[in-house]
């Protein structure tokens, strides 16, 4: 699940790139989309039939149960989650990825809900678990050195990766695929800092402690 209260924050890049990278690995993907903008369900319209599969759910219109037959299910969030919403939404998740983008304001919205999700039952339970990531960031500036420190120092959910800001994902995005599938001369910095993520993904630190 990527989620985050603060609109713009990179949520649906971060979902398609993750359902298009499990796809390209020959798994079975749903990409759930909450969000009634529908970003990600747009994402897949672009998509073309030769590619590898991803099914997209449109959840902002209806309820679902989460399909058995699934590899990954990537769900997309929408903005503004909070209370009973956000409570419901956490009941669905297994690993949560929240990004943050470098500014005095995503950072200032981040900390109280990143404190509502950790101090989720479910999450304090460790029965599904947080990680961060540092999201459209130019490296050489003063505001992501401070959005550095400020996610170091997040107790109770790790600092995963920054992905730097580049026309790559927007190109990626135009044709309905995600970073893994664009040439890899193009993107080998970009999929470098992704590593991490699956890394984080495949990983015991990611599952649930009943898992």
């Amino acid at each position: 699940m990527v989620l985050n209260s603060k609109g713009g924050s990179g949520k649906s890049t971060i979902s398609t790139n993750l359902a298009s990278y499990y796809a390209s690995q020959g798994k079975k993907v749903f990409l759930v989309d909450f969000d009634p903008q529908s970003s990600s369900l747009e994402w897949l319209a672009a998509r073309s039939s030769g590619r590898k599969s991803i099914t997209g759910i449109d959840a902002s219109i209806s309820s679902f149960r989460q399909p058995r037959s699934a590899d990954y299910v990537i769900y997309d969030t929408p903005a503004a989650v909070y209370g009973k919403e956000l409570t419901a939404l956490l009941r669905r998740a297994q690993s949560i990825i929240i990004p943050i983008l470098p500014s005095p304001i995503d950072m200032r919205a981040a900390t109280p809900f990143i404190q509502k999700v950790l101090d989720n039952g479910r999450v304090a339970r460790k029965e599904c678990r947080v990680a961060l990531i540092a999201n459209r960031c130019r490296e050489n500036t003063n505001v992501f050195h401070q959005l550095d420190v400020y996610l170091k120092k997040v107790r109770k959910a790790p600092f995963i990766s920054v992905l730097r800001e580049t026309q790559n994902y927007n190109k990626a995005s135009e044709r309905g695929i995600g970073i893994f599938e664009l040439a890899p001369y193009m993107v080998k910095r970009d999929r470098d800092q992704w590593e991490p993520i699956i890394k984080w993904l495949k990983s015991k630190r990611s599952q649930p402690v009943n898992a």
